[in-house]
Parts: C-alpha cells; structure tokens; sequence
C-alpha cells in the first residue's frame, strides 16, 4: 500500500485549492453548538467588522453569497438599469460583465495596458471624453483588480472624479492586496471581494460588498435579504434578493481572514521562488510588479514568446496536465466571448496576445516543496 506521503506527491496538484485548518473547523462547530444555522447570526456581524478592520478602516461592509451578487448590488446601488452603459475591464472573468446585463445595462469593454495587465487609463479617459461629448456617460466603471495586481489607480481614479462616475473595484482577486499601503477595493465607490474556494481566503462560496457610504451597504444588506420591509409580517415594497452570507459560511471567514497574511505572503514567495527557478528560460515573461503597489500574486502567471520558445501555451498546458498538473490560460477578454459578440470594445490588442501567451501557474498557499518541484520540472522538461 502506497503512503500517504507517496499518494500526496502521486496526486493532482491544483491551481489554487482551498487552504483551511482546525480553526475553521472549530467555527463551524461554534455555529452549529449555538443552532445559528439560519443566514443570519452572530458569525455574519462579526465577519463584516473583521473585514472592515483587514482593510483599513473607512468602509463598511456587506457579507453576500458570492462576489457576483456583490457586483450585482454595486450596479443596482449606481443606478444602473436598462439603456445605460457601464465601462468595464475586457481582461477578467465573466462575473462583471454578466453582471452589467443582470441590471439590463449594455457593457462597454475597455482593454488592459501592458504595465499592470489591468484596465488602461489612457482607453478609459477617451472613453469617457467620447462619452462626454455625447452628452451621455455611462452609469458607472468596473475596474478589476487581475491576479491580485492593482491597477494604475491615479489617473483612473481622477478619471472618474472629472466626470462623475461611480467607480466599482472588483477585487475579488485582491484581498490583501494594497497600493500605496492602502488596501485594494477602498478606493472607489463601491469595492466587491470574493471568498471562492480558489481565493486567496474562502468561505466556500461568499462575497463581501465594502463601501465608504454606510447608507449604501444598508441598502445593500436591505435588497440582499429580499427587501423585506420593517413590520410584523412579510410586507415588500420593491424587489430583492436572496444574497446573504450564511451565519455558517462568515463563521469560516472569519477563521480564513485571521491567517490572510501568512497567505499572502506565502504566495509572494511562490512568486519570487518560481522567477528564480523558471527567470532563465527563453521566451519567458511573469506579470509585472508596478511601483507604487504590493500585490497578493493570487496566481503566479507567465507569458510565452512562441517566436522563441518554439512551443505555446496549450503545449505547455497539456504537458503539465499528463503530470497531474493543473493549469490554466490567462482569462480570454469579454469582447472575444460568444455571449458578447459585438459588444463595443476599446482597443483590445493587449488582452488578446495575454490570453494567446499566458499561462496561470500552481499557486495555492498550501503548496509543498515538493509539489513545487514537480511543476518546475516539468515546465522546464517541456520548454523548448
């Protein structure tokens, strides 16, 4: 019988799987020791004030069921609805672009620069001029914050404030993620957070919604609850949601968040040690660190100069995946999707050669030494 040492290091090694311990348990079993099973409960409270804390402080926040229901809220609370339009990052998961059409508004797509891979400030400000002289600008801005890398915050930022438009961070992939010592997801409006089980801290499924305006996340939690109006019985005054976070889930939370740092930091070494291990290669390239910001390195991501690397990105996949390996290719930008085919797109050319040439890496904080090596030496096998 093969050890469980033998079947660890035999076994798949993931992208970024879930890093939990006793302490999450022990939460668990507080909620259902206590019978706070319901959504609602002391876990839920306390989960937001912790949040509130890790970030900083000036914000207030809303614990949901996903970070897609927080961008979703982010949209209701802009005003937008059917026949506006909202700017957002071509280069980033589906979730905010679905998001735009759940409120029934058209999106807009914006492409990345090459210094931060994130939404370029030069498109946007065309953007919004256009927009300007039209004399219609859109109801709001996703920006998202890719791979834990903060976007070029400053001029965006001035961007927004010159026209009046409310700034959404989606930093679901940024928790503990800071420019300029302050935390990503503070800086605009509204900032969205998600705790998916491949997040940096998971609840196993859950969001959180932080705004500076504390009326805003009332009315967040209010519409997250099914808008449920003030009385003895079920009396609803406009439509709402089923978003809450469970009392069960926040308790996980709270367990995850007392250990971010030594998360982050764990990822910032993968980042560092896979540059020493890999930086000699030809053709290689890792996601550039701007000046003014410490990302979280969520996922350690490369590009591949085909020209003179000779192979390509599925190439590589495919090789890692014959080793138990998961990886995966960069997002494929929102204008190239078939949901939204003929959605307006400004520029687009950076996010489509990182899609073509970039390549996620293993990178959970849990990853062994061991585990480690497996995925250098099987990229650095199949690098020719």
């Amino acid at each position: 019988m093969a050890s469980f040492d033998q079947e660890r290091h035999n076994g798949r090694i993931y992208l970024s799987p879930p890093d939990v311990g006793q302490a999450e348990l022990m939460r668990i079993q507080e909620a259902f020791t206590e019978n706070w099973i319901a959504p609602a409960g002391p876990h839920l409270d306390a989960f937001e004030n912790e949040m509130c804390q890790v970030l900083g402080g000036g914000v207030h926040a809303a614990a949901l069921n996903s970070g897609t229901a927080a961008l979703h809220l982010a949209l209701k609370l802009s005003g937008a609805g059917p026949g506006d339009e909202v700017f957002c990052s071509t280069f980033t998961f589906v979730a905010p672009a679905n998001a735009i059409r759940y409120v029934g508004a058209t999106p807009v797509f914006i492409d990345s620069e090459e210094a931060t891979w994130n939404m370029d400030p030069e498109l946007l400000a065309r953007a919004l001029r256009e927009r300007a002289e039209d004399g219609v600008l859109p109801k709001a801005i996703i920006l998202v914050h890719l791979y834990g890398q903060g976007a070029h915050l400053d001029p965006i930022l001035e961007i927004c404030r010159e026209h009046g438009v409310p700034l959404i961070e989606d930093a679901a992939e940024a928790l503990g993620s800071t420019f300029k010592g302050k935390a990503l997801g503070t800086f605009g409006d509204f900032g969205v957070f998600s705790f998916n089980g491949n997040k940096i801290i998971t609840t196993s499924a859950g969001g959180m919604l932080v705004s500076p305006d504390a009326t805003s996340v009332q009315k967040a939690r209010f519409l997250a609850s099914q808008a449920r109006d003030s009385a003895p019985h079920y009396e609803h005054s406009e439509m709402g949601f089923n978003y809450r976070m469970s009392n069960v889930l926040a308790g996980i939370g709270r367990a995850q968040l007392t250990t971010l740092d030594q998360k982050v930091a764990k990822r910032r070494a993968l980042y560092d040690l896979y540059r020493e291990a890999l930086g000699d290669l030809p053709g290689i390239g890792f996601l550039p660190e701007a000046g003014k910001d410490a990302p979280n390195r969520w996922l350690t991501c490369v590009t591949i100069d085909p020209g003179t690397v000779g192979t390509d990105v599925e190439t590589l996949r495919l090789a890692l995946e014959a080793r138990n390996i998961e990886s995966r290719p960069l997002w494929k930008p929102m204008h190239l999707q078939p949901l939204f085919a003929g959605a307006e797109c400004y520029g687009g050319t950076i996010s489509e050669n990182l899609f073509q040439t970039g390549l996620c890496l293993p990178s959970g904080s849990g990853l062994t030494d061991d585990e480690f090596a497996r995925v250098v030496q099987s990229l650095r096998t199949n690098w020719s």
